[in-house]
């Protein structure tokens, strides 16, 4: 659940599964936890329950796997020219 207002006619909207509109020009629209308007500029999020996205998106074993990788030399491959 989000909460929101909107700056230009200070209605506050708290979502839920209806749609909820401010009705004034820059028209903010509040859909379960989407946030619509003609300027976001002029909207200000209260408070959002929503969590963060975890910022390790790889594994231990992955990491460990990229630095090794990482220090691996590259080799110089000799051709014969003809």
């Amino acid at each position: 659940m989000i909460t929101v207002r909107c700056k230009q006619c200070n209605t506050t909207i708290k979502s839920d599964h209806h749609t909820h509109s401010c009705g004034c020009p820059n028209m903010m629209t509040v859909i379960e936890d989407k946030v619509t308007a003609v300027d976001l500029s002029k909207v200000v999020m209260i408070e959002s329950t929503r969590k963060k996205k975890s910022s390790d998106v790889l594994s231990n074993a992955d990491l460990s796997y990229q630095e090794e990788r990482r220090k691996r030399k590259v080799k110089r491959l000799d051709f014969d020219v003809r």
